[in-house]
């Protein structure tokens, strides 16, 4: 019996200074078939060299721009809420680090009065005293805890790259509405100054038809038009409102408050002739949303083995250390620290749920199950990023052309409508031909501003699918300083949120 017992302490002390070999499969980084090149032809409109995408907004050279994507970035409530989510995801970590040491460690006291039944040796009633502490450490033989450290670490890093597919959103949304914002003011202003030019020629219409120079007929057809073209109006009114406080949603701020900001600037952001879009290697494994999947998969991975671990037994050593005293007898309560007092218990044990190796064989298949999920979505996740990218620039080039045919679009029609113009008051046309001009000036002058945005636009999805403008993160608080303050008067989070509150570490 003694060799017995000798052997069992030895098996558990090779174990721990074998360092407890973690079960289960190592993670693999998932392979991606990324292209070296693009598949869209060569176009002047488009350079392969690497573009500045931590900033990329400020190539429209747009100080009211600038400031609006750095208030969305300090003050936007989803983005904070991803920058909780990564100090909760830290303190998991910590929770599943601390799974290494012992996991029980309790100090304990009693003071208990008993009152035994008249049936019993003890005639009277007595206090019964203890205290004392308790540890127990389960030994990660299998690797099971950590495995688990793997699991939390690999699921907060991908918390860092969720806060980071976050900022790329939040730029590209703040981008994304203040063109909008700028299209539609312009589209307003074309509006206005169309129903100015109908107006005077409905003002002329009517005196020829009440002087008999003309008939009903114009004057009934140029109200048609202005009253058609002065009826856009409200819809635009009511869509700049709508955007504008859409965007000052995306600031933190209350609706309408962004109003002052816009003030300080007019007309739609200017793009360079190039864009620079790199090489897609390079520039779609950089996505936040592609490294968020690779670390999601290596998390799922490492539970493999946690569940695996579940089919072999756990060791573990536990001991307990206390005084206990009653008033029976000539003791009483100062007897609890005499040296007679002591108690004191340690040795090992182990665990092993071998009935249940069918429901822990189904949780390792299930685990396993969700890897392959999670590895066939970072694939989706890769190739969802190549033809988001793919698509923003053939829409950008073709955008871009349409633009220039329209430029000369809209050059003729107002050429077309100064001569229609000036045809039906020298009496060359009737009044027909002045409306068609100034229906195609004004349709063309909308499509031709509306067309400018949809480009700027195609920029913006194209530097949103390279995973532009999360690099500014790097120094940057993950949460607002204000609301670290109350959580810091709230709860104590130690070294988990540093004094600066610096988000450094990827």
């Amino acid at each position: 019996m003694m060799k017995r017992i000798q052997t069992v302490p030895g098996i558990l002390a090779a174990g721990l200074l074998a360092g407890c070999a973690a079960v289960g499969p190592d993670f693999e980084p998932p392979e991606a078939d990324l292209p070296e090149t693009w598949s869209q032809p060569p176009a002047a409109e488009l350079s392969h060299e690497a573009p500045a995408l931590g900033t990329w907004w400020t190539m429209f050279e747009d100080p009211v721009l600038d400031e609006l994507v750095e208030t969305a970035v300090r003050n936007n409530n989803t983005l904070e809420i991803a920058g909780l989510r990564v100090l909760e995801a830290q303190a998991q970590l910590g929770v599943a680090t601390g799974l290494k040491y012992p996991q029980v460690q309790v100090a304990a006291g009693e003071a208990t009065y008993i009152s035994p039944p008249d049936t019993s040796a003890v005639t009277s009633n007595y206090w019964q005293f203890a205290h004392g502490a308790t540890a127990s450490w389960e030994i990660d033989f299998w690797g099971r805890f950590q495995r688990g450290i793997e699991s939390a670490d690999a699921a907060y890093l991908a918390s860092v790259a969720a806060y980071d597919q976050a900022r790329v959103l939040l730029t590209a949304a703040v981008v994304d509405l203040y063109t909008i914002i700028r299209v539609t003011e312009q589209q307003l202003q074309i509006a206005k100054d169309n129903v100015a030019i109908q107006q005077r020629s409905y003002d002329i219409a009517e005196v020829l038809y009440r002087n008999g120079a003309d008939s009903e007929l114009d004057m009934q057809q140029a109200s048609t038009l202005l009253l058609s073209t002065q009826a856009t109006i409200p819809g635009l009114e009511v869509a700049l409102v709508q955007a504008r406080n859409a965007l000052s949603t995306l600031l933190g701020e209350p609706p309408g408050a962004v109003g002052e900001r816009l003030a300080a600037g007019s007309g739609l952001p200017v793009l360079p002739r190039d864009i620079a879009v790199g090489i897609p290697a390079d520039m779609l494994r950089r996505r936040p949303d592609v490294r968020q999947a690779e670390y999601l998969a290596m998390a799922q991975n490492a539970l493999v083995g946690l569940a695996q671990a579940d089919l072999y037994p756990s060791f573990s050593l536990t001991g307990s250390i206390g005084v206990s005293s009653t008033t029976l007898g000539d003791s009483d309560f100062g007897d609890l620290f005499s040296s007679d007092a002591l108690t004191w218990s340690v040795g090992p044990s182990f665990v092993w749920p071998f009935l249940n190796y069918g429901r822990i064989k189904n949780n390792v298949r299930v685990q396993d199950a969700r890897l392959q999920q999670a590895l066939v979505n970072y694939r989706e996740t890769v190739l969802q990023a190549a033809r988001e990218a793919e698509d923003a620039m053939t829409s950008f080039i073709g955008t871009r052309r349409q633009l220039d045919i329209l430029e000369q679009t809209v050059a003729s029609a107002v050429r077309s409508n100064d001569l229609a113009t000036l045809r039906y008051s020298e009496g060359f046309s009737d009044y027909e031909r002045v409306l068609n001009a100034q229906q195609a000036l004004f349709n063309q002058q909308q499509r031709f501003i509306t067309v400018q945005g949809d480009i700027v636009r195609d920029v913006i999805s194209l530097y949103k699918a390279l995973g532009g403008g999360w690099e500014t993160r790097e120094g940057r608080p993950w949460i607002d300083p204000e609301t670290l303050r109350t959580m810091q008067e709230r709860t104590d989070w130690g070294e988990l949120i540093p004094a600066d509150n610096d988000n450094g570490r990827e």
